[in-house]
């Protein structure tokens, strides 16, 4: 170990176990900056204590790196494919500054379609900008991804980069020159409006494609695990990783609809009128329950900013805390959750936190804040039996005429968030019931499961694949490929 570490962090390195992990170097201020898994804690840990170390090391960043260390953490796991979750997981929540390869994208092509244009062409790039553009990708396979333009081209009759239209002297355009670049899904001659059309065509097959790939390297990401492949799988990952960020920006930066307004202040004034706020609530949160018959007990929050959905920051909770059907615990429980973290990361509170339930939901929600001692931010609920604001003070509860602008976009938050509660149920149930088969399989442990389901994607695939594709997955042979598909033909004997 270099002279400069201090006694207690050897001592700790010394006492590590020769255990799969993942660990975490912080430098002196305590900020972590490196997050890292090790098949053995103690021998990975300590090989960044070594004494000359850093002026053996080539690479910059990691001599930079290895003096910056003033501490460190560490998390035991059962084993590397779960230390290799857990790093990622960490990786994303932390975003530590020598992690940078694993949210780094611009190594990756991108294609943009700037909306501005009257014909709106695809162009590939590595930068992403904050305009008007619609991004997708990233994509790990450039030749494949050109191809896939190519036939967009022809499919769709979309523009990309090189192309020269002409106008015509009706207003139209024609999209290519040269006769060999005739388009196959549709005229070579088109307006404006038509093109447009086109372009969003288009773009719903492109974003389709983006998510088809993602599925795929996932599945070849569970493969490598299922092999100890363990570096390529973390490669995989940090891609997968990567491509899910992006996805996620996407959605950010698509064209507002021009036939809306970019805010509803009618709605949003009658709103602070009604409730008597300080100033309209350009940003609410709304939370709802959501179950069956105390199964699959799911919650979710949605956001509204300026009287529109703000998708990038819907949330998704499964209970934790306890296992039953108890509306209140469980709004306590996801209130909490969520402005514990917005306090922890001083993150500014919403405008207004509507409840979709009566006076018990509302006073579960406050219990969350008052447990946490935080204040709450104007808060309401809103009971859908009578569509009935309820105070969490003493006011009596508020009757809105059913025409009130300001209660029509309270109901539209409520009935977003009960919406999307309802689908992260609906989905939990269906996998569940999907895959609950599996369980009765001997032998079958949940590396060979995670195989199977990235393989086949579903049941019903699986159950039609034949031995020899079963065989083809990672941790599979031919003799249980056999078994497997004999069980699931005697469980599905209609199929």
């Amino acid at each position: 170990m270099p002279a400069s570490a201090p006694t207690n962090l050897k001592a700790r390195v010394r006492a590590l176990p020769d255990t799969p992990g993942v660990y975490l170097m912080k430098d002196r201020l305590g900020r972590i900056i490196y997050v890292g898994k090790a098949k053995s804690l103690k021998k990975r840990v300590s090989s960044y204590f070594q004494r000359g170390r850093a002026r053996a090391i080539v690479q910059p960043k990691i001599r930079a790196l290895i003096g910056l260390i003033a501490d460190f953490d560490t998390i035991g796991v059962k084993s590397e494919p779960e230390a290799l979750l857990l790093e990622g997981k960490l990786i994303k929540q932390w975003r530590p500054r020598y992690n940078t390869d694993f949210t780094d994208d611009k190594r990756f092509l991108l294609v943009r379609v700037d909306l501005t244009e009257e014909l709106p062409r695809f162009r590939l790039t590595r930068l992403r900008k904050d305009d008007r553009s619609r991004y997708f990708g990233p994509f790990a396979h450039s030749g494949l991804l050109r191809k896939t333009l190519a036939q967009l081209r022809r499919q769709f009759g979309i523009l990309l980069a090189d192309a020269t239209p002409a106008r015509l002297p009706d207003g139209a355009w024609k999209l290519y020159d040269d006769v060999r670049e005739e388009i196959y899904g549709g005229e070579h001659t088109v307006t404006a409006a038509a093109y447009g059309a086109r372009v969003a065509a288009a773009c719903e097959f492109l974003e389709g494609k983006s998510r088809e790939w993602l599925a795929a390297l996932r599945a070849e990401m569970a493969a490598a695990a299922a092999k100890q492949a363990f570096e390529r799988a973390a490669e995989l990952r940090d891609l997968v990783f990567a491509l899910e960020e992006t996805l996620r920006k996407t959605r950010r930066f698509e064209r507002a609809d021009p036939t809306r307004p970019a805010r509803d202040d009618a709605a949003l004034e009658a709103v602070q009128a009604a409730l008597g706020l300080d100033s309209p609530p350009r940003t609410m949160e709304c939370f709802d329950i959501s179950h069956i018959s105390g199964t699959f007990v799911v919650a979710s929050m949605v956001r509204f900013a300026d009287g529109r959905p703000d998708k990038d920051q819907y949330r998704r909770f499964q209970i934790k805390s306890f296992v039953g059907n108890d509306d209140f615990r469980a709004m306590e429980e996801v209130v909490g959750r969520r402005y514990r973290r917005l306090a922890e990361e001083r993150k500014p509170w919403p405008d207004l936190v509507v409840i979709d339930g009566g006076r018990g939901q509302v006073g579960a929600a406050l219990k969350a804040f008052f447990a946490l001692d935080l204040n709450p931010p104007p808060l309401i609920g809103l009971a859908k039996k009578e569509e009935t604001v309820i105070f969490p003070d003493a006011r009596a509860p508020l009757r809105l005429p059913p025409a009130h602008p300001g209660l029509r976009l309270l109901q539209r938050l409520r009935d977003e968030a009960h919406r999307f509660a309802n689908t992260y149920n609906a989905d939990l149930r269906s996998k569940k019931i999907r895959e609950s088969v599996l369980d009765d399989f001997p032998g079958l442990g949940p590396v060979r499961r995670a195989a199977l389901l990235a393989q086949f994607s579903s049941i019903e695939k699986l159950r039609a694949a034949s031995v020899q594709e079963i065989a083809a997955t990672p941790g599979f042979g031919l003799k249980m490929a056999g078994e497997l598909r004999t069980f699931l033909a005697r469980d599905n004997p209609a199929g």
